[in-house]
């Protein structure tokens, strides 16, 4: 009986689209580079990207 190893699974880079394998040498991933990495985040940071729900009463904000 042989054994044979599967090819590790690949998810999309969320940002450009190319193949990343899931293994943990990956840096990056689920991205594929530090480049996409970062577009992602500055996306979160200017609100481009935000995820939706009720907005937030007066009463639940922090003071300054």
């Amino acid at each position: 009986m042989t054994s044979q190893s599967r090819p590790p699974a690949t998810v999309q880079c969320p940002n450009c689209g190319k193949p990343v394998p899931w293994v943990t040498a990956e840096r990056w991933r689920p991205f594929c580079s530090e480049r996409c990495r970062l577009i992602d985040l500055g996306h979160w940071a200017t609100e481009h990207w935000r995820i939706g729900g009720e907005p937030a009463s007066p009463e639940d904000q922090q003071p300054d």
